[in-house]
């Protein structure tokens, strides 16, 4: 429990434990447990320490109300398997059901309380609003443990504010994120590669802005490769396309081949008459997209050749899908890219959101990576340069 000396002998504390349980539902089924299953390790080590542990979470986006659409009583059931304990459930965060489920808590065990965001205090702009729920927050615990990687770049009650009222310390998941993040931006070990897809450049912006100071590559693919190939003057058919963002990409190419830092764009991509899991696929090079078509995918011979520049990387870092992976005719460029970084020699990390869960859907094992994020908008936060406010409130 070294981890947590800042919070003395935590046998009987109540200690409240803001975890990433942010898990995609259909209904009630979740249909990927992997944030669950990493906040797994410390609240384990907590319960088993003696602590009556009180785990707080959100999912989704309510609107600062209940909606039972996002209730977390299935993650809840689901953290209870994972752990093979009951797990008790309050119905409210900070209402009558979540200070009776706490009060009778006995040592070792373990609670979740309700999504955090059916209060509109939890992402209030307003310091005081947002203070007052963490105040209620604060009052059904002894200390704090901050575990949830992917909201640590929000400035949020369960975040940050309950960190300035509560003995606190950064719990496992956060420690270790915090760290694989550090070797990819202190003493990289190079080559040093950086895979980025997903929708839109405009997403991007600052995280390839930064990077150009400090990889050796960078592999663009995704619906945010249209962008740059409209930059390079090719047309690009129906394929997703920032007109507002050409110049700032085209800007990127010239510096890259002023710095030295290479950015590598498809050759090829997969196109098809429409936006659907049955269109039927075609590959066309990128100087030839069909005006009636849409770019879904990289392209076979651009997806060998990314891979060949990530097999040679020493540490390679991936955020966004090369397409639409969810559709089968449209997951080959992605699948290219995971396999490939299965087979770094060195460190290779899946930058969390869609990449983690592209993975997982295509069948690859968690620990075929050298680490998966679990928080895709924190990690490009953090490689940004960005201080991340539930970062920095636990540096004290």
């Amino acid at each position: 429990m070294g981890q947590y000396a800042a919070l003395g002998d935590v046998a009987g504390k109540r200690v409240l434990v803001r975890s990433d349980l942010n898990v995609p539902l259909d209904g009630d089924r979740i249909t990927d447990d992997g944030r669950i299953r990493a906040s797994v390790p410390t609240i384990r080590e907590l319960s088993e320490a003696g602590a009556r542990v009180v785990v707080t979470a959100h999912l989704g986006r309510p609107k600062g109300e209940p909606d039972a659409a996002y209730s977390l009583r299935p993650v809840a059931a689901r953290l209870g398997e994972l752990l093979e304990r009951e797990v008790a459930f309050a119905e409210d965060t900070v209402g009558e059901s979540a200070r009776a489920v706490v009060d009778g808590l006995a040592d070792g065990d373990v609670a979740v309380l309700e999504n955090v965001r059916f209060n509109a205090g939890e992402t209030s702009k307003d310091d005081a609003e947002r203070g007052a729920f963490a105040d209620q927050l604060a009052g059904l615990a002894d200390a704090f443990v901050s575990d949830g990687f992917g909201v640590v770049h929000r400035k949020q009650a369960s975040v940050y504010d309950v960190a300035q009222r509560l003995p606190h310390a950064m719990g496992g998941l956060v420690s270790t994120e915090i760290e694989v993040l550090q070797r990819l931006t202190r003493d990289v070990q190079r080559p040093y590669v950086v895979v980025l897809g997903g929708s839109k450049v405009s997403d991007k912006l600052a995280v390839i802005d930064n990077l150009l100071g400090k990889a050796d590559t960078l592999l663009i693919g995704g619906g945010m490769v249209f962008t740059f190939l409209a930059a390079e003057g090719h047309e690009v058919g129906k394929s997703l396309l920032e007109q507002d963002q050409v110049e700032t990409c085209r800007d990127y190419l010239r510096r890259s081949r002023e710095s030295g830092v290479e950015i590598v764009l498809p050759t090829d991509v997969v196109v098809a008459p429409e936006f659907k899991a049955d269109a039927p696929p075609t590959t066309v090079v990128v100087d030839a997209i069909p005006a009636d078509q849409i770019g879904l995918d990289i392209g076979p011979d651009s997806a060998t050749a990314f891979a060949e520049r990530i097999a040679g990387a020493t540490t390679v870092f991936w955020n966004g899908p090369m397409g639409v992976f969810e559709f089968d005719a449209f997951a080959g460029g992605t699948r290219a890219v995971a396999q490939a970084l299965t087979e770094v020699d060195g460190l290779s990390v899946v930058g969390g959101g869609d990449s983690a869960a592209a993975v997982r859907r295509l069948g690859f094992a968690d620990d075929a990576f050298g680490h998966i994020s679990t928080g895709g908008g924190a990690s490009l936060e953090y490689l940004e340069g960005k201080e991340l406010p539930g970062i920095t409130v636990l540096e004290d």
